[in-house]
């Protein structure tokens, strides 16, 4: 019966890259040839956190993510979503100790593949599956507003939200899907629905670029922009990568962010770099090949912090 109604491998292992810092950078064979990365990241809390894949790519095109360089090729299924954590655990487990978190933040927008990341979520979560506790699984978004909404309606797994800029000018620019879901109608909307969650805060990922969303200005800013949402920020140090044409805020301006940030009333923390080496650090991930999604065109007042001249 299993035979006739059941594939029981979704993944064959094609590589296992070691950072200096213990990341590990999983690559995977699909059926159809193309791969995809999965990331493990031990820390030395007793906590080991792997990061899953839920497309091959991604559509949205933020410009500072080395994954947008590659469009997308193709949602993942349920299966090959959910067995990068069984692999995960099966593989590695005795070198980094038992894996307590997953994160879907690894190559592509979880919430343009809704239907698959939920019910990938649900197996994870699901005492008769991989038996996590739904708060240590959390599904990252660049903002799909109405998914989104879906997502805290059917999940009971935890939420980051991709932020990185503090006006819709820059975000515009560097995630495009701001043009369609703008900052203040998805802050509004997390607004109205955390009203309705107990004891749940959403997790703000912000990537510090030097130049361009590093300023005093963006942290004040930035602290009126989530009143009334229960949250968390992380600031994020970027990862560099020849895809890119931006530089990483130092960390003397990520410290002063951040105090602005704390004083403000934030819950605020600070990640550097895991597995950079080795491309396996956030925004890192994927093979661009020759056909890439298109840079878009840099606002006038950002060309000098980009070194581009006038």
């Amino acid at each position: 019966m299993l035979s006739e109604h059941a594939e029981l491998r979704a993944l064959s292992l094609k590589d296992i890259l070691t950072a200096s810092d213990g990341t590990r950078k999983i690559l995977f064979a699909l059926d159809d040839g193309l791969v995809i990365e999965t990331v493990v990241i031990p820390c030395d809390r007793g906590r080991t956190t792997v990061c899953v894949s839920s497309q091959v790519g991604c559509a949205m095109n933020c410009q500072f993510c080395y994954t947008g360089r590659m469009g997308l090729r193709r949602h993942l299924t349920a299966a090959e979503i959910v067995e990068q954590a069984v692999y995960a655990r099966r593989l590695l487990s005795g070198d980094v100790g038992s894996i307590t978190n997953v994160v879907f933040m690894g190559m592509g927008e979880p919430f343009h593949n809704i239907e698959n990341v939920i019910k990938a979520a649900d197996i994870l979560v699901d005492e008769q599956g991989l038996h996590f506790s739904p708060r240590k699984v959390t599904v990252s978004t660049s903002g799909l507003v109405p998914q989104l909404k879906r997502f805290l309606h059917e999940s009971k797994c935890a939420l980051a939200v991709s932020l990185n800029a503090t006006t819709d000018e820059v975000r515009n620019w560097i995630m495009p899907i701001n043009r369609k879901y703008k900052l203040s109608f998805l802050l509004e909307t997390l607004r109205e629905e955390l009203k309705f969650k107990n004891n749940y805060k959403v997790l703000f990922e912000y990537v510090m670029l030097a130049g361009i969303n590093d300023s005093i200005e963006d942290a004040k800013r930035l602290i009126d922009l989530v009143k009334g949402i229960p949250c968390k920020i992380n600031l994020i140090s970027f990862n560099p990568h020849c895809g890119s044409q931006f530089r990483p805020s130092s960390d003397e301006k990520m410290i002063e962010f951040r105090n602005i940030l704390a004083e403000g009333g934030c819950i605020v923390f600070m990640r550097f770099s895991r597995g950079d080496d080795q491309m396996a650090a956030c925004g890192q991930l994927g093979k661009p090949g020759l056909s890439q999604a298109p840079l878009l065109r840099v606002p006038e007042q950002f060309r000098v912090a980009l070194n581009l001249g006038m």
